[in-house]
């Protein structure tokens, strides 16, 4: 690997090691189906990783990578690939698992919260994949998740802001049940319909759907779902998701998996989240929260 002096988006070795087994395979299963297996890569792969994570930290554009990364058609081509051939869920669905054991928790959830988030797009996204959320008066596409109890991403699904809370949430509520079976209680707030409710009861899950109480003003977090909200609390921590710059939705989704995935990576080995207010912060003190 090329030594230059570190961004404080690159991966520590301990976060690096979390990872690398992944990257590593989808390297050799890739390299196994071409014709120039004998040639060796041309580009360090934790490089590559830094690299893509530099973008989502920073938000900047892929052609504004600094030059001690590899170029950036071959950093954006990795990030391409990846999130179509979902390595970028794989990571966290892996990490997730570890940092749940180490939270003493069963390593599959029983439990799940479901909440959207509405965010502005870039010039660069198709207009047939925006809309808008004629609630929150926004006019770009809408981040639907899925976390734990913990505010650890289960599932993401993007879409055009107009698409109704409930719709979406009967995607992810099937793939929920596809790939968490344990899963049997998960809160909603109020934009979620009844329809959803006895949706989720026909595949054996209990729906609430958790409302404020009448009268209160400003931010009040509501017992179970406030994980969920802190998530996108961690997500915003992320330039790259503060506005939706991708074509397409599966790469969007992906910089979502990315983010908690590299969160995760810090909560493991004990590193904190550097802040936008306070990027002289010890790197040696667990992340809050």
């Amino acid at each position: 690997m090329t030594t230059r002096r570190p961004y404080p988006s690159d991966l520590s070795d301990a976060r690096w090691e979390l990872i690398e087994p992944v990257l590593s395979a989808w390297r050799f299963e890739r390299r196994g189906r071409a014709l120039d297996f004998g040639r060796p890569p041309r580009h360090d792969l934790r490089e590559i990783m830094n690299a893509i994570l530099y973008v989502d930290r920073t938000g900047c554009q892929w052609a504004y990578l600094p030059h001690d990364f590899p170029p950036h058609q071959s950093v954006y081509g990795y990030f391409a690939r990846w999130a179509e051939e979902g390595i970028f869920a794989q990571l966290n669905g892996l990490l997730r698992q570890l940092l749940r054991e180490k939270e003493e928790r069963d390593a599959q959830p029983s439990a799940c919260v479901i909440d959207a988030q509405s965010v502005k797009t870039s010039t660069s996204v198709p207009a047939a994949s925006q809309g808008i959320d004629a609630g929150k008066k926004i006019a770009g596409r809408k981040r639907s998740i899925v976390t734990d109890t913990l505010g650890l991403l289960l599932a993401v699904l993007v879409t055009a802001a107009s698409v109704q809370d409930s719709v979406a949430g009967t995607r992810l509520i099937d793939q929920v049940a596809a790939e968490h079976p344990t899963v049997r209680k998960v809160w909603v707030d109020g934009g979620y319909r009844q329809h959803l409710v006895e949706h989720a009861a026909a595949l054996g899950i209990d729906m609430e759907i958790t409302v404020r109480k009448p009268g209160t003003r400003g931010f009040t977090p509501i017992p179970k779902r406030w994980a969920v909200e802190r998530t996108y609390g961690w997500l915003m921590l992320r330039r790259r998701l503060a506005r939706d710059y991708e074509t397409l939705t599966t790469r969007s989704e992906a910089l979502v998996s990315l983010a908690m995935t590299d969160l995760m990576a810090r909560r493991i080995t004990g590193e904190n989240t550097i802040s936008w207010r306070d990027p002289k912060i010890s790197t040696n003190h667990p992340m809050p929260g």
